[in-house]
């Protein structure tokens, strides 16, 4: 089976699907490996690295292409989509993030082209899939850069400094949101000095806090139901983010740096601090805010851009894992490469729909969005469970009409 890793098409991304370690492991799999040419430089993979992994360099897209069952990379939605299935075979699976939960159009456009369609955000938060997480790998890499970005644009150190002109107090730094990009803002604040505190509505997240040095903050107002069965925090009534709003307002004002992380599965983001909230806030604090691509945590956040409103800095980043290219793309690579040997059988996908990774991965298969959380947002009806035999059938049908057009 041939694996094909492309150049990243997105706009400034440095990030490659696959590193030389993680091409290393598949050979030995027995996978055979096309790598673009040039599609690690910007990580720090040279091509000749590729090769002594045991990869073959392609000189270019179409060639890298050409024959591959399995075609990986970052991007899989929107304009870098539109711009991949023009290269792509019917037959194809593409493997890659497509946030489709909030635009499962992507799903339906792969199954028109009859290419099988693998979004990586859906992999289960279970136990068995953790390898295979890339939100938790690109979330761990953006809590980390958000707490160095907070330093250095704080008008603080972060750290207690004893000096010969006086004592430097420690910036206070707030989290809101501690998932796994909250944690590790906790946790890098904490190790730069910091007085870190921390806020999530899960009641779970109070030990979380705790376990990486930081003070959990408590809102004295009744939480609803927080938590989905996959972790997530649960998208909030108006009424319960009006009253959260209101007791936030006295912590935020007493912050140097407040990094944002609260997002919602194929919703917009929450906001968390108003404009109002805002004005409360010191003059020279500064909020990094991570939801920025889906909507923004503060009502006046710009995606990719830094504004400063009443006196705050606002930083919206995006794509921020492909500021740390190296470390992202061995994350990224690792989780890509445990689905492969996953899914990967006998030189061939199995598609093991009874696996609930792959099930729960699979957004096209043969021409049909087969993801039911997909085909409900598209409006679709629910597809009737095929018998083992009859699906076997069925693929071999749609193989033969195939050939003899």
């Amino acid at each position: 089976m041939k694996i094909a890793v492309i150049k990243e098409i997105y706009p400034g991304e440095t990030r490659v699907a696959l590193i030389p370690a993680n091409v290393s492991k598949l050979t030995q799999a027995g996978l055979t490996i096309a790598v673009e040419r040039g599609a690690g430089e910007a990580a720090g993979f040279d091509d000749e690295r590729y090769v002594e992994a045991g990869a073959v360099i392609a000189a270019d897209r179409t060639e890298a292409l050409k024959d591959a069952e399995v075609v990986l990379t970052h991007h899989g939605r929107g304009d870098e989509l539109d711009a991949l299935l023009p290269h792509l075979t019917r037959g194809q699976t593409l493997v890659a993030m497509m946030d489709p939960l909030a635009g499962p159009q992507a799903a339906q456009k792969l199954a028109d082209a009859g290419i099988n369609g693998v979004a990586l955000e859906l992999v289960p938060r279970i136990t068995r899939a953790q390898a295979m997480d890339v939100l938790s790998s690109n979330a761990t890499i953006a809590g980390y850069k958000a707490a160095l970005l907070g330093a250095t644009h704080s008008h603080q150190l972060f750290p207690m400094m004893m000096t010969a002109a006086g004592t430097l107090k420690p910036a206070r730094v707030f989290i809101m949101g501690v998932g796994v990009a909250g944690l590790q803002a906790c946790a890098t604040a904490k190790r730069l000095g910091a007085v870190v505190e921390a806020y999530d509505i899960r009641p779970a997240a109070r030990e979380q806090i705790l376990s990486v040095g930081a003070r959990p903050v408590e809102l004295n107002i009744e939480a609803e139901d927080t938590e989905t069965s996959g972790g997530y925090a649960k998208e909030q009534s108006a009424e319960f983010i009006a009253k959260q709003q209101q007791a936030m307002a006295d912590v935020l004002a007493q912050q140097d740096v407040v990094i944002t992380t609260a997002a919602i599965p194929g919703r917009k983001a929450p906001v968390l601090i108003t404009e109002a909230q805002l004005m409360q806030m010191k003059p020279g604090a500064v909020i990094i805010d991570l939801a920025a691509e889906t909507g923004g945590n503060c009502e006046l956040t710009e995606a990719g851009q830094t504004v400063i409103h009443h006196g705050v800095t606002i930083i919206g980043p995006k794509n921020f894992a492909a500021t740390v290219p190296n470390h992202a793309s061995q994350m990224f690579g690792t989780n890509l490469t445990n689905l492969l040997m996953l899914m990967a059988k006998e030189g061939k996908i199995n598609w093991d729909f009874e696996d609930e990774i792959i099930r729960d991965v699979t957004v096209s298969k043969d021409g049909e969005v087969v993801n039911p959380r997909l085909r409900e947002l598209l409006g679709l009806p629910a597809l009737t469970p095929t018998a083992p035999a009859e699906a076997e059938a069925d693929s071999e049908a749609n193989d033969n009409q195939k050939e003899t057009n």
